[in-house]
């Protein structure tokens, strides 16, 4: 049984994803349906935590939309998701970055990673 469901889940795998990490800053291009019609849309801003791996692998997104919040969740592998850019590489020490949640302005930064 266990082979039948990792068949499945590597049949929907992407061919190709965006390597990005924790603390980048990233630009999510996500598809939309409004009604009969498509398009895409963009989502800027600071990756909280990427979850699980595989086909279930999920990443969280963070900016601030005229002073409040906006957080939201996609699946890497997922059609919805057309591409992810990465703006710029973050240097952090942890794998989730929930204290971002609680800070505003110049302390909600995360400082970029220079090699």
């Amino acid at each position: 049984m266990n082979d039948i469901i990792k068949n499945i889940e590597a049949a929907q795998l992407k061919a190709e994803v965006t390597e990005f990490s924790v603390g980048d800053t990233v630009r999510v291009h996500a598809k939309v349906k409004e009604g009969n019609r498509e398009r895409i849309q963009i989502f800027e801003g600071t990756v909280l935590k990427r979850q699980n791996g595989g086909a279930r692998e999920t990443f969280t997104v963070r900016k601030t939309s005229n002073g409040v919040g906006v957080e939201k969740t996609w699946p890497v592998h997922s059609p919805i998701v057309e591409k992810i850019e990465v703006i710029r590489r973050g240097k952090v020490r942890r794998a989730k970055l929930n204290y971002l949640r609680d800070r505003v302005g110049k302390k909600a930064k995360v400082k970029e990673l220079v090699k």
